[in-house]
């Protein structure tokens, strides 16, 4: 099915933190392979891995030294190719990060470039003989990345890194480059990746020296869309684009550019409504959103394996979330995010992480779940960085977590431990035995989610309502879905706000706890404090 991921489910994790098969104290990909079934089992349908390429791992493998090389931590060919293989005949697909912004400075490209200024890898990337003006304009990491321009002592001259310095950006305006770029993704693609998670695609289009694309920039992307499409007709291409939604329309195109986006504008103004605990910013973002066309679909996240990003907000708006979320410095990273999970945010708040979920699942575009969501895992401050929300997963209350047989000390990175969310009490096997666990709610949500295909399909309308309250419809051919949220921690009533044949015709599937059965020709509801409720158009 060419347009498979409208009513997909999607799941990111990093391997070397996900299953540890060979006791190692690292993740890899029979580890992976062995955990297929329980992922299918929660309902999976698409798996987003996180780089494993050879890398020196300095910026948790996004710096990558061979594209066409596995890291030999999580395993071999042999391996990667049997984990394929299982997915598919799970019912999986796969998705990898493709990290061609640029690359590590350990890349054989990279060194060839800082020899000569006639090797024809120095136009692989942007170097500048002096050091421009305008350095810093475009630094991600701020004053930790030291600007955009950096000195090679080899070369005599300056090259241009978005992120860190030990990652140099590619030229991606040189046809040499993007040749390279099509062989990497048609090497992956035959051996069955379902697609790429693109990372940082505006940075790829943006220009980045006076006179590095001739023509349109984005006539690249529609390049790259058209050679996946050949390779593999079912081909997804899901970019990374934090910016804002009016320049959405920019990366989809005309169907003929980027397959989905990730939703960062929405994900900024849900933490400003849990902040509030009000439902007008997320109303509001909805209203900003262009619809989707039938080719095109967004991706709606939570949190991602990177800090939550909240630069689409205004410094007060930011400040607001923080005092809520991040009131310690330590919880915050470059001025402009969080690098905290959700539960701890939340407060371990089962209404609230319902709350929260049930919006994941039931806003419009294809819902992406972090590894461990699924059962409330935490974070781990005492980890630099992003670190603190990559820990490894917690399969069972048994050593590790389940995770590696090693000692702790070896570990790649510290498994939390003790304390609200150690694994002794937030893990995968106690919660398959609790019929009540969030593992077990987050099952249930996912079937049904399956089965409203009009959340992932339809147009979405906000139907207005108290500022409390969010009130959304998704439409699709016949089909309609209605879900309703109490932001607030009070109780409330409201009216549907649909006509009475339409809502007639509505049966509940999801709800927070039993209410009263939905009136029609009265068109009123209740909800409890940070309640929610589903309703689908009966079809049958």
């Amino acid at each position: 099915m060419k347009y498979w991921y409208k009513n997909a489910v999607i799941y990111c994790l990093d391997v070397e933190t996900f299953m540890d098969s060979n006791g190692d104290g690292v993740g890899d990909f029979t580890g992976l392979k062995n955990r297929l079934q329980y992922l299918a089992g929660l309902g999976v349908t698409c798996i987003w891995i996180l780089p494993f390429y050879a890398s020196p791992n300095r910026d948790n493998g996004y710096d990558v030294a061979d594209y066409f090389a596995i890291g030999e931590a999580f395993g071999n060919f042999g391996g990667f190719v049997e984990f394929l293989e299982a997915a598919e005949e799970a019912g999986i697909r796969v998705l990898i990060d493709l990290v061609v912004n640029h690359t590590s400075d350990q890349h054989p490209w990279f060194q060839e470039s800082r020899k000569s200024k006639d090797s024809k890898y120095r136009d692989y990337y942007i170097w500048s003989e002096e050091k421009p003006e305008e350095d810093g304009k475009y630094a991600i990491f701020g004053k930790e990345q030291g600007g955009n321009w950096a000195y090679d002592e080899a070369a005599d001259a300056y090259y241009y890194h978005t992120f860190y310095q030990h990652q140099p950006d590619l030229n991606s305006a040189n046809p040499e480059v993007q040749k390279e770029i099509k062989r990497i993704m048609h090497f992956w693609l035959k051996l069955g990746v379902a697609g790429f998670r693109m990372d940082a695609v505006p940075h790829m289009v943006r220009q980045k020296k006076e006179g590095q694309f001739e023509g349109d920039p984005h006539q690249f992307l529609r390049d790259l869309r058209e050679f996946v499409e050949d390779q593999r007709p079912d081909a997804l291409l899901l970019a990374e684009v934090d910016t804002e939604p009016e320049k959405y329309k920019n990366f989809f195109g005309n169907s003929d550019q980027m397959h989905m986006l990730l939703n960062f504008y929405l994900d900024n103004y849900l933490f400003l409504s849990f902040a509030r605990k009000n439902a007008r910013p997320i109303k509001d973002a909805l209203k900003n959103l262009p619809q989707t066309l039938k080719g095109q679909q967004y991706a709606t996240f939570l949190r991602n394996h990177d800090e939550l990003d909240l630069e689409r907000l205004t410094d007060e708006e930011r400040e607001e979330v923080f005092k809520e979320f991040a009131p310690e410095e330590g919880m915050r990273i470059f001025g402009r995010g969080i690098r905290r999970r959700l539960p701890p945010m939340l407060q371990n708040n089962r209404q609230r992480l319902e709350l929260a979920y049930s919006l994941l699942f039931s806003l419009p575009g294809t819902p992406v779940l972090r590894y461990g969501q699924e059962i409330g895992m935490g974070e781990d401050l005492s980890l630099p960085g992003r670190n603190s929300v990559r820990t490894p997963m917690q399969w069972s209350e048994k050593h590790n977590g389940g995770f590696s047989s090693v000692p702790a000390g070896q570990l790649v990175r510290p498994v939390i431990s003790g304390g609200e969310f150690g694994y002794e009490k937030v893990n995968v096997n106690q919660q398959r035995r609790e019929k009540n666990s969030l593992l077990a709610w987050v099952e249930k949500v996912i079937r049904l989610r399956k089965d409203c295909p009009s959340f992932g399909w339809g147009d979405v309308e906000v139907i207005e309502s108290d500022d409390k309250v969010l009130i959304h419809c998704c439409r699709w051919e016949d089909q309609l879905a209605v879900a309703v949220h109490n932001l607030s921690d009070k109780p409330c009533s409201f009216r549907l706000g649909l006509p009475e044949e339409e809502a007639s015709q509505l049966v509940e599937l999801l709800s927070n706890t039993e209410y009263e059965a939905f009136d029609p020709s009265a068109g009123e509801l209740s909800l409890t404090g940070f309640g929610y409720r589903w309703f689908q158009k009966n079809v049958l």
